[in-house]
């Protein structure tokens, strides 16, 4: 597993999706998809995808 962070490339919005894709070994577009489907219900999901696009770095 590689370190948590915003990729430069592979990105569509703010590449939280990506990192996180990169980082548990999975693709963007299934935790894109996954992501979708979770504000489907009642939570914070949108402020917590701010709070990582704001608190994560972007690879060097």
């Amino acid at each position: 597993m590689s370190s948590l962070a915003r990729p430069r490339h592979s990105r569509v919005i703010g590449g939280v999706c990506a990192g996180l894709a990169k980082r548990f070994g999975l693709t963007p577009w299934t935790v894109r998809a996954i992501f979708v489907a979770s504000c489907l219900l009642p939570g914070p999901q949108f402020l917590i995808y701010l709070a990582l696009w704001l608190l994560l770095p972007q690879e060097p």
